[in-house]
């Protein structure tokens, strides 16, 4: 048994469901979910497709029969991926560990399919935490005026680990250009939803000196504009005058670390669909 997940947008136009499954239909698959979305100010069509085949599927067949007989008349942007190996994801961290804790935590559990082959850091301090989850942890240091090389470094680990998509598990660095051509729409961060109204290194100070009533964490792609990439996922915690600057800084991180588990698992399922810098979330 072999499933595909298949991802598409273009011109909304009539034929468009009746072709997709015809064809499905066609290559004796199964389709088990479907669901679609229609930007009507737009005009623009979005669907998500999973399929069964019985027999082994020759996906690189698949995917040339659908570009031929089917995206190119509608002029589709579209993906199909295999559902059954487990993607390869890099987690990138600095000095805050609650996100990586967690990470591993639902890793080890068996909660995230997927693999980690490594974790990049550019300080040696949450090290001890990868060696014991048994992760390669490696370090590598940020210079200011030799980040470039540093980048290069990493890139080609994660070249080598055939990395699929990066987590910045509180990876305070911003990431570069080069990077994120690598990696487009497939690098997930984590920040606390106060930006850019309480900017800094102490935003929930700030937060507390002004007596704010929610905090919220968000996790988005990461885009070369920083922190308004398209938005993956988002949450909130309401505050009263009887939380401490340390209740809202751990409220805050819980928040932290159960939106960004929320979106690395919409990623993973292969739910979310980027389109003009925002995201079409499937259920």
């Amino acid at each position: 048994m072999s499933k595909i997940t298949l991802l598409i947008h273009c011109p909304d136009t009539s034929g468009i469901i009746a072709g997709v499954t015809s064809f499905f239909h066609g290559q004796q698959g199964n389709i088990i979910y479907i669901d679609q979305y229609v930007d009507r100010e737009n005009k623009v069509f979005f669907m998500r497709l999973e399929c069964e085949f019985s027999e082994d599927l020759k996906l690189d067949r698949l995917k040339q029969k659908f570009g031929a007989s089917i995206a190119e008349k509608y002029e589709m942007t579209w993906k199909i991926a295999s559902a059954e190996a487990p993607e390869k994801m890099a987690i990138f961290v600095s000095k805050y560990e609650h996100c990586l804790y967690d990470l591993l935590g639902r890793y080890k559990s068996g909660e995230l399919e997927v693999e980690i082959p490594l974790i990049i850091s550019n300080h040696d301090k949450l090290q001890p935490i990868a060696e014991s989850f048994g992760i390669p942890f490696y370090h590598i240091p940020v210079e200011k005026n030799r980040k470039s090389e540093a980048e290069a470094k990493q890139l080609e680990l994660l070249k080598k680990e055939k990395i699929d998509f990066i987590v910045l598990a509180r990876y305070m660095q911003i990431i570069s250009g080069e990077m994120i051509e690598a990696f487009p729409n497939r690098i997930i961060n984590i920040h606390h939803s106060f930006l850019p109204a309480f900017a800094g290194a102490k935003p929930y100070h700030s937060a507390y000196k002004r007596g704010v009533k929610i905090i919220g964490a968000t996790s988005h792609y990461v885009t070369a504009e920083l922190d308004a990439g398209p938005i993956i996922e988002q949450d909130i915690s309401r505050i009263s005058h009887h939380h401490s600057i340390r209740d809202l800084i751990l409220k805050g991180r819980d928040l932290e670390k159960i939106v960004l588990a929320r979106a690395i698992k919409l990623h993973l399922a292969r739910k979310t669909l980027v389109y003009n810098n925002k995201t079409v979330i499937f259920t």
